[in-house]
């Protein structure tokens, strides 16, 4: 196959995610609802608080009444729970609680501390101002109001939200189905007898944990050897997945099969390398129903690459606004060189100057086999195709890598 043009990072990022849809909804117990997006508004099928209720401990009265000095007769008391049946009059209070229904006639609440009690009868000691201390009904949300919005991920917040609002089921979207398949005669998976000449696979595991951690379901499929014919027997576990991510066999090497192997399969290619580095051999097409998102073998690479590129496109599929990773400003450590036809993503340890400002300093060694490095590094710095050489202290942007879950 002929070498192809290498395209941006960003014309990259947007034909994937071009290439994408959420997934569709389905209904999950309100327990299981945590991190899921929602796939419409949670309308709230009950006014809370339903009645007007005391936000205290004291005593409900009309709040004429509730003068400095003043005595009223306790007529009743009303524990969360249990309304007083009766009604308010003139001269008299009725014992109440937090979350107590406010009775029928009473439009103040007296203080508990602002009492004094002897037997049925209670003295005020602060005068009583009509309204305060008092919830009123729907003072949170009435019936009917838009309590969480469409593409929400859900939080323990919403979740107790939602709950309020009286809801034991929501309308999620499905979590994507990721198949992940690493290539090469070379590769073992942790665990497994390692050939000649062969290297263990971190990409499989690694990216499964990012998937899951991403909100996906990641299925990490046996690793196809350096076939034509392998290839193509794994893509027939794939159908009825929502993605296949693949490592490795997309470069230009006489064993680089995945193209081939998947093109038996009914792989239309929409493009093939990136201007970047690491991770140049990025692959993205459609095979049949399920997107071909094809990351580097290396490490290194396929991490990186997964930061820019399947992250944003699981957002999406999860029904999240989708885009680039954010960025932050901060300053160099040390001097950089300039930069070639290639985007940049250096590896760096992150910390803050005297001044307060970010540090970014990267790493001596930029080798993209060297995945401690990266493990080790707190922020990617992103450096534009042909940017200048940049002196310590230089402004830069950088992608902080604690803050995507990677």
């Amino acid at each position: 196959m002929p070498t192809p043009a290498m395209i941006s990072v960003e014309d990259a990022r947007a034909r994937i995610l071009a290439g994408l849809r959420p997934m569709p909804a389905e209904i999950v117990a309100l327990a299981n609802a945590w991190n899921r997006v929602t796939a419409e508004p949670v309308l709230a099928r009950l006014t809370q608080p339903p009645s007007d209720v005391s936000a205290m401990d004291g005593y409900a009265l009309r709040a004429a009444d509730g003068t400095l000095g003043a005595t009223l007769k306790v007529i009743g008391a009303a524990p969360a729970g249990h309304p007083f049946a009766g009604q308010v009059g003139p001269g008299e209070t009725v014992r109440l609680f937090t979350g107590s229904v406010v009775p029928k006639g009473a439009d103040g609440i007296l203080l508990q501390e602002d009492t004094d009690r002897d037997g049925d009868m209670a003295t005020v000691k602060e005068a009583v101002v009509a309204g305060r201390h008092i919830r009123r009904a729907g003072q949170d949300f009435a019936h009917g109001d838009a309590v969480i919005p469409k593409g929400r991920k859900m939080t323990a917040r919403d979740v107790g939200l939602a709950a309020a609002a009286n809801h034991p089921w929501i309308a999620v979207h499905r979590k994507p189905r990721v198949a992940i398949l690493a290539t090469g005669d070379e590769i073992a998976l942790p665990g497994e007898p390692i050939p000649p000449g062969g290297i263990v696979s971190s990409n499989s595991h690694a990216l499964a944990a990012l998937v899951r951690a991403m909100g996906g379901d990641p299925t990490v499929l046996p690793v196809a050897k350096d076939t034509t014919e392998a290839v193509a027997a794994a893509a027939d576990q794939v159908m009825g997945y929502d993605l296949l991510v693949t490592t490795g066999g997309a470069s230009v090497g006489d064993h680089d099969l995945v193209i081939s192997g998947l093109q038996t399969r009914g792989l239309v290619v929409d493009f093939w390398q990136i201007a970047m580095r690491p991770g140049k051999p990025l692959l993205f097409g459609q095979m049949g129903a399920v997107p071909v998102l094809g990351l580097p073998g290396n490490p290194v690479s396929a991490l990186v690459c997964a930061a820019l590129f399947l992250l944003p496109a699981l957002a999406l599929m999860r029904g999240l606004p989708a885009g680039p990773p954010p960025t932050v400003t901060a300053v160099l450590g040390v001097a950089v060189r300039e930069n070639d036809r290639r985007a940049d993503h250096l590896r760096a340890t992150v910390s803050t100057d005297e001044a307060g400002r970010l540090v970014v300093t990267p790493f001596p060694v930029q080798d993209s086999a060297m995945l401690r490095r990266l493990a080790l590094a707190d922020a990617l710095i992103l450096r534009a195709p042909h940017a200048p050489a940049l002196p310590a202290g230089a402004e830069v942007a950088a992608i902080r890598l604690d803050t995507l879950g990677i």
